[in-house]
């Protein structure tokens, strides 16, 4: 049995579980862009992307009703940093329960975990990574070519484990179209200071055989990390932890400094595959392979018990050992279908498991066999009108073997059957979709089975004030059966420091909202902004029962009636284009964007939600040619002093980073790349994570990276 990081059963402090997950260090070498797209491009020509992704297919960016944001593959280089979460943590509305580098999970507007859905090309990670924060996401950002965030009622595609929104990692490592000239691919090596880190990545495409009509495309791919402890300005323990621990009557220990203990990290991976290629579609196959072996920061295993053989020795520190070989099938046919235009099937399978070692020893064993599959058949349409209707199903046999085992082995189903539709007329767009999904499950040890039939419906309208101007509104109404963790847990979870118990009575969780967008690009300004409101029937979270056991406190699933509401804003300012006799011309763009959510519990007390984002801003200048790009911001996040009976408040920080990327050859695909973050070496606590009090965000770190490309 282990203790993990925020293990705090000695200092009596008492953490929930409301969302999930953490941070790494990576590198990227992915399929080559050019170099003028190295360049991250300003936020006009952002909102003129096109996104590929679900019902949103084919719409430009800034023509959304709800929100979403894009990231090429330039600035998910850019921002890398390992795991999903970090990757993403700098994006509006978006945050991370920073687990230590080996383990991560995003948030969207405060909400996590099963509420959330990661998709590893339009289909699920299909991890354990949402029963647990220390439990890694299956989804390598290294060789992410686009990532799409969909925020807001994207369940209506993927599922009501999507109601709080959707993170889809597009990697290619099933071809879609035939490289340039036969052949192409990147690769990259970098290295990090903070921890002493080396990363390298590779990827390729080549056409193994041209029959006219028919082509054969092969794609391989590989990833190698290999980190250390990560250093820090201070203590790794808070000050106000040190404090209670001092006022509690504990004795004093050497505390870490300048380093946090057991948060060494080695990720090793690779895919290959075959698409057959065709002039109204393609098919192929892909397979991938995992293996991660990263330690938990501040988790160690149980103490042996008075009398035993090996009283008094050190407790062992805790790792975890994760391993996935996933199989993956794709494919598009454009046609005539009679009612539809197009077919889109995509399948997955996925073999997991996540072993939790205590130096040597097993401690708990999670394994998890699961496939996923869906159709998507894309409308033929009319001059004003556009929709696709799909079916999805998942599939999932989940165990846990160990003294920790706090969730009983469970095989769940989902089932789902959506349509959405979209109409014109003039600079008016109305959307309409609905989806029906049934969930069950089989808990052979409890003789238990429970199912849930749930349906979820939204209508928009969007109106092009002007030419540069677009405003929209959508209303919705969600159901969410409870997860496999909510409904029957019951054990000890060290990673949250609790004891959980589920509560099989729960029911759905329903949800209703609005929400309203407002996009403007004219001149030298952009502008995006995102507000929303939403009240739940039976929100279903966790509370403190006031008992102990195992010397863990004692925490039920239970629902209540609660209320999110926030707003996300983007701008940009293009100050202008120099000319200069040796770099030549020279945009210059600013930028800046703020987010905030509040959420409120309808339960009398102290009604705050724990692990809450507070408010964020991030304010950048960035400098662009076809040689170079420079680029300079300030990274914000607001303080925490309103916080639940659980938790204590968090301080604020602020983050300077510098990026500056070179090319120094005309169309030869070589740049170096030198990123700053953290320069200023401030101590960063994420009051989304469990580990706050015990592991701050790394300090200052400078990491230099060399890609090719051909």
């Amino acid at each position: 049995m282990y203790h993990c990081a925020q293990h705090y059963t000695k200092k009596k402090l008492k953490l929930t579980l409301l969302a999930a997950t953490a941070s790494a260090f990576s590198l990227s070498g992915s399929l080559p862009a050019s170099a003028a797209e190295l360049a991250v491009p300003p936020l006009e020509e952002q909102l003129e992307e096109i996104i590929v992704s679900g019902a949103f297919e084919g719409r430009k960016l800034g023509e959304t009703i709800l929100g979403a944001t894009i990231l090429k593959q330039d600035e998910i280089l850019r921002r890398l940093n390992g795991s999903i979460g970090e990757t993403l943590r700098s994006q509006p509305g978006i945050s991370s329960t920073f687990f230590g580098p080996g383990a991560s999970r995003p948030i969207i507007r405060g909400l996590g975990g099963d509420r959330i859905r990661v998709l590893d090309n339009g289909i699920g990670s299909i991890d354990a990574s949402s029963t647990s924060p220390d439990h890694a996401v299956a989804v390598e950002p290294a060789l992410a070519e686009r990532i799409e965030i969909l925020r807001g009622t994207a369940m209506l595609i993927y599922g009501s484990s999507a109601a709080g929104g959707v993170i889809n990692v597009i990697d290619g490592r099933i071809p879609t179209e035939v490289p340039e000239g036969g052949l192409s691919g990147a690769g990259r090596y970098g290295y990090s200071a903070v921890n002493q880190g080396h990363e390298a990545t590779a990827a390729f495409n080549a056409l193994l055989s041209d029959s006219g009509d028919k082509k054969i495309v092969f794609h391989g791919d590989y990833f190698y990390r290999d980190a250390s402890n990560y250093d820090i300005p201070g203590f790794a323990e808070s000050a106000q932890l040190r404090a209670l621990e001092e006022a509690g009557g504990e004795a004093p220990e050497e505390e870490a400094f300048g380093t946090v203990e057991n948060s060494a990290v080695r990720s090793e991976g690779g895919s290959a595959g075959l698409s057959l290629i065709f002039d109204n579609g393609f098919l192929g196959f892909n397979v991938r392979k995992l293996d991660s072996l990263y330690g938990v920061p501040g988790g160690q295993g149980h103490e042996e018990e008075e009398g035993a053989e090996e009283v008094g020795e050190e407790e062992e520190a805790v790792r975890i050992d994760l391993d996935q070989t996933r199989y993956d099938l794709s494919g598009e046919f454009s046609g005539d279908f009679g009612f539809f235009s197009k077919a889109k099937i995509r399948f997955g399978y996925s073999d997991y498991t996540h072993t939790e070692l205590e130096g040597a020893e097993i401690g708990t064993a999670f394994s998890n066999e699961g496939w996923e599959g869906r159709l998507d058949l894309i409308e033929k349409g009319g001059d004003n009108w556009k929709g696709s209707t799909g079916v999805q199903i998942r599939n999932r046999d989940f165990s846990a073997i160990g003294a920790e085992a706090f969730v009983p082995p469970a095989k769940s189903t989902q089932v789902g059957i959506y349509t959405v539709k979209e109409y014109t007329t003039g600079d008016w767009r109305f959307d309409v979709g609905g989806r029906f999904e049934h969930t069950s499950y089989d808990v052979a040890v409890l003789n238990t089975e429970r199912s849930f039939d749930g349906f979820s419906a939204s209508v928009g309208a969007g109106y092009d004030i002007n030419d540069d101007t677009f405003i929209g509104a959508t209303l919705f109404r969600t159901e969410r059966a409870p997860s496999t963790e909510e409904l029957f847990s019951n054990g000890p979870h060290l990673a949250t420091n609790a004891f959980e118990l589920g509560n099989a009575d729960l029911g759905l969780e329903v949800a209703t909202g609005l929400e309203a967008t407002l996009s403007f690009n004219a001149g030298p300004f952009s502008f995006v902004a995102n507000a929303y409101f939403t009240s739940y029937d039976d929100f279903i979270y966790e509370v403190a029962t006031g008992d102990e056991e195992d010397e863990l406190s004692v925490f039920e699933f239970r629902a209540n009636d609660a209320q999110l509401y926030g707003f996300e804003v983007k701008s940009e300012y293009h100050v202008g284009s120099f000319e200069t006799a040796a770099l030549g011309d020279i945009d210059v763009h600013m930028d800046g964007q703020i987010d905030l959510v509040e959420a409120d519990l309808d339960r009398g007390g102290n009604d705050t939600v724990p692990r809450l984002p507070p408010v964020s801003a991030l304010l950048g200048i960035e400098a662009q040619s076809a040689t170079f790009d420079l680029r300079t911001e300030i990274e914000v996040a607001g303080s925490v002093t309103d916080v639940a009976d659980v938790e204590l408040p968090t301080d604020g920080y602020t983050f300077w980073n510098a990026y500056f990327s070179l090319r120094p050859f005309d169309n030869k695909g070589i740049s170096l790349d030198i990123q700053g973050t953290n320069l200023l070496n401030a101590t960063g606590r994420p009051h989304t994570s469990f580990l706050k009090e015990v592991a701050p965000l790394p300090g200052r770190n400078i990491r230099l990276s060399l890609r090719a490309e051909f």
